[in-house]
């Protein structure tokens, strides 16, 4: 029998973007996403959420000839991290019973 699949919450996928964008500066789309074990088509409305509240910005980069779309984290965003998500998981950890 297999494990269960982990169930992660929202809001921890969001301090997982963001954290993310701390550490590499910034990122691709496809990166972005790939290291926070996230997928494009489920997942994308998380990233236009959070552009749209101003906590990370998007642009169009060049990678080669091939157009990338380049995320980074905005100042909002670090002081969001801080002040909300980081003190959420210390209070509600992940995979802690509840």
């Amino acid at each position: 029998m297999s494990a269960p699949k982990e169930y992660r919450d929202r809001i921890y996928m969001r301090k997982d973007i963001l954290l993310k964008l701390v550490q590499h500066g910034e990122l691709n789309q496809t990166a972005l996403l790939s290291y926070c074990g996230l997928n494009l088509q489920k997942h994308k409305s998380i990233l236009d959420e959070m552009e749209g509240k101003g906590l990370i910005e998007r642009r169009e980069g060049l990678r080669g000839k091939r157009k990338v779309t380049l995320y980074s984290i905005t100042p909002k965003g670090r002081d969001f991290l801080k002040r909300i998500l980081e003190p959420y998981e210390a209070m509600f950890p992940r995979g802690g019973s509840g």
